[in-house]
């Protein structure tokens, strides 16, 4: 098991919050949301300090980067507005964040732009795709010939979060070196995913049924990965996840000795 450190050369992780409303059905006042889930595994999996940027507009993303080695971009219950590649909302009853999306669509470019490491998740994998001129299926369960990647409703995390289907890993990559082979079992908890892939990224994962599940930034001098599905869940206790945010804070680390090389 991976153990935290402490120490004064610890990297530093920008985690973009989700912007939600809360409290008392009528009286909601809005708050910044991250899970913990996310954090810990920024902590323990990448041995860095996860950091929340409190209210970070688009305009500040330069000035912020250089502040910071890495960026991990976390799922959320929201989706990525679909006016974002081109498409009206297909279900209005599911959340949108366009707060973040304004930050996060920007953030992503300027990570690929300046070498920052760049790790994205469930959501933060859309995100990727679409600040990079990629599109989305809505909903995923409803095209023809594609599983339901969702999650069982009513059921314990453990029930959520546990291996659903295996992916087919691409031959030479990282994510097949860290897995052992070319096929690895891992969670599903999405509704959305990859329709089109955007130019410059380079599919390493599939599902069963074709669905793209993880991609690397062609173009990035840095790590530049992104997985549809959830490594941060307990990922101390899998040797793939482990590895993967290993890889991410050595990463992070590196930049970080760069950063303060020409501070």
């Amino acid at each position: 098991m991976l153990t935290q450190t402490t120490t004064s050369g610890t990297p530093w992780v920008w985690l973009p919050a989700d912007h939600r409303m809360m409290g008392v059905p009528g009286f909601e006042m809005p708050y910044l949301v991250l899970g913990d889930k996310y954090a810990r595994a920024v902590t323990v999996g990448a041995q860095a300090q996860p950091v929340i940027m409190a209210l970070a507009q688009s305009g500040q993303v330069h000035e912020l980067l250089a502040q910071v080695d890495g960026v991990m971009l976390t799922g959320s219950p929201s989706n990525v507005h679909p006016s974002h590649f081109n498409e009206p909302v297909a279900d209005p009853s599911l959340p949108l964040d366009p707060e973040r999306d304004q930050l996060t669509l920007t953030l992503v470019k300027a990570c690929v732009a300046q070498g920052v490491p760049l790790l994205g998740i469930c959501r933060g994998f859309q995100e990727i795709n679409v600040a990079m001129g990629g599109t989305l299926h809505q909903r995923v369960h409803q095209v023809p010939g594609l599983m339901d990647h969702r999650e069982p409703k009513g059921v314990a995390p453990d029930v959520q979060y546990a291996p659903r289907h295996p992916v087919r890993l691409a031959e030479g990559s990282a994510l097949a070196r860290w897995a052992g082979g070319t096929e690895v079992m891992v969670n599903s908890l999405h509704g959305q995913g990859v329709a089109q892939l955007a130019p410059g990224l380079r599919a390493v994962a599939h599902a069963p049924d074709g669905v793209v599940e993880a991609f690397e930034v062609e173009a990035a001098s840095a790590f530049a990965l992104a997985v549809q599905w959830h490594p941060e869940w307990r990922c101390w206790e899998s040797p793939f996840y482990s590895a993967i945010f290993e890889a991410f804070g050595h990463a992070c680390r590196t930049r970080r000795a760069l950063r303060l090389s020409h501070a």
